[in-house]
C-alpha cells in the first residue's frame, strides 16, 4: 500500500563531520522513512557536514556565534533559521552549543539530542570517560527530548553497549556511536510516522500524529 502522506520536515544541526546526519539522509531516500531533511545548518563553517549536505542537494545554513555580538542576539538568529525550514522536528546531531529561551519557545517538545550515555546517569560532556572510570559494565547511548537543561531532558529511546575489559575512552566511544546512529535513525523515523507524547518525564512513540 502506498502511503500518501506527506514527509515531515527534519531540520538537522550539526558542528563536526555528520555522521549521524549522513545516516539519516540515506534512511530518508526510501519514502517510507516518512521525512525529509528540510535544511541542515551549523554553528560553524567549513565543516564536512556541510559539504555532505550540499551534495545531496539539501539547503544549509551557518549561525556561528562570531558572527553575533552577543549570545542572546545569536539565540535569536538560531531560532530564526530553524524557522526558516519549517521543521516538524528538530535533530541535533553532533551540535556543540547549548540552544536558549528562543528555539526552546519556538520549538519546544520537538527538539531531540543525542548522548553516548545511558542517562540519567553520566551526563556531560565526558559520558564515555565516565562510565569507565565508574566501572560499569553496561553503558550506551539516549535520545532526549531538549530541555533548558544539559542532558536532562526527557528520554525518548536507549540503546545499550557492553563495555569490555579491555576498552579505551576511544574504542567505547566508537561502539557507541555506531549504535547510536542506528539508534537516532529508527527514533526520529518512529517519531515523524507515528508521532509522540510528552507526559512529564515520559515520552511514549506512537500516541499521536503529532506533538
Amino acid at each position: 500500500m502506498t502511503n500518501h502522506t506527506p514527509p515531515r520536515n527534519l531540520v538537522i544541526l550539526v558542528s563536526g563531520a555528520g555522521t549521524t546526519m549522513q545516516a539519516i539522509l540515506e534512511a530518508t531516500r526510501d519514502p517510507a522513512y516518512g521525512a525529509r531533511v528540510a535544511g541542515v545548518i551549523a554553528d560553524r563553517p567549513g565543516i564536512a557536514a556541510l559539504d555532505i549536505a550540499e551534495a545531496a542537494g539539501v539547503p544549509t545554513a551557518v549561525v556561528s556565534l562570531t558572527d553575533f555580538p552577543d549570545r542572546a542576539t545569536w539565540d535569536e538568529a538560531l531560532a530564526r533559521t530553524m524557522g526558516s525550514f519549517t521543521p516538524d522536528l528538530v535533530v541535533h546531531a553532533g551540535f556543540m552549543k547549548i540552544v536558549g529561551a528562543p528555539s526552546l519557545e519556538r520549538f519546544g517538545g520537538r527538539m531531540v539530542n543525542t548522548h553516548p550515555a545511558l542517562l540519567p546517569s553520566f551526563p556531560g560532556a565526558h559520558g564515555v570517560r565516565d562510565a569507565l572510570a565508574a566501572g560499569v559494565k553496561v553503558t550506551g547511548c539516549s535520545v532526549i527530548i531538549i530541555d533548558e537543561g544539559v542532558d536532562t531532558g526527557p528520554i525518548v529511546a536507549q540503546a545499550a553497549v557492553e563495555v569490555r575489559d579491555n576498552d579505551s575512552e576511544s574504542s567505547l566511544h566508537e561502539r557507541i556511536k555506531t549504535v547510536e546512529r542506528d539508534l537516532v535513525v529508527h527514533t526520529v523515523g518512529t517519531m515523524v510516522r507515528e508521532g509522540w507524547t510528552v507526559d512529564g518525564r515520559v515520552v511514549r512513540l506512537g500516541s499521536t500524529k503529532g506533538n
